[in-house]
């Protein structure tokens, strides 16, 4: 017999679930931040997170179960970022005074944290459709914010009232590419070309 020792194989310390499941998520952000969705996989994250397979499914279900946590908890932090980012005390007569507010905080909260707005952001094809369904559902609530906004608008303009829903549509189009241009390319998207731009072009829907 051998007096050499054998080799242990490598496990994962036991570690709380809850905190088990917030090292998971990590790691599949990490590796959505580096290699983009098509990267992710159960064995992408497990070895990001210096794991096994099996301690990744003893946390979650599976790929789509982990996908949809982490974007619920990023929605959690966006959601609350992009809430503290609206004006409390706009003026609904000053429409381009609330654009340029709203996009100045806008842009300053994707520059300094464009992880969190990146997995909501760049979607590929063929993710889980629960996890597309929550990115909707997500949208359709701030959707609902500038309705109400866009509402408070026209109510202060003259002529016929704007069609707030088709309007919000349009602003939530015109923020989520400007979003993707910041984490694209933050160097070449200053702060002032996207407060210009944004009132240059959401001038138009209540001229």
């Amino acid at each position: 017999m051998s007096d050499v020792p054998r080799q242990r194989r490598p496990y994962a310390a036991r570690v709380p679930m809850d905190v088990r499941r917030e090292q998971l998520m990590d790691a599949a952000l990490a590796v959505i931040v580096r290699d983009g969705y098509g990267g992710v996989s159960v064995d992408a994250v497990a070895k990001e997170a210096g794991v096994t397979r099996p301690v990744v499914y003893g946390a979650f279900e599976g790929l789509g179960e982990l996908l949809t946590a982490l974007l619920d908890r990023q929605q959690v932090r966006a959601f609350g970022r992009l809430l503290q980012a609206l004006p409390e005390d706009a003026d609904p007569a000053d429409p381009a005074a609330l654009v340029t507010i709203g996009i100045e905080q806008l842009v300053t909260m994707v520059r300094e944290d464009p992880d969190t707005w990146r997995p909501i952001l760049q979607l590929p094809e063929g993710l889980p459709e629960v996890v597309l369904q929550r990115i909707e559902a997500d949208r359709e609530r701030v959707r609902a914010i500038f309705s109400g906004l866009i509402s408070s608008v026209s109510a202060n303009e003259k002529g016929a009232p704007f069609d707030a829903d088709l309007y919000a549509h349009a602003v939530l189009a015109i923020l989520e590419h400007f979003g993707r241009l910041l984490i694209d390319d933050p160097e070449r998207f200053s702060t002032e070309r996207m407060v210009d731009g944004a009132n240059r072009i959401l001038s138009l829907l209540w001229r």
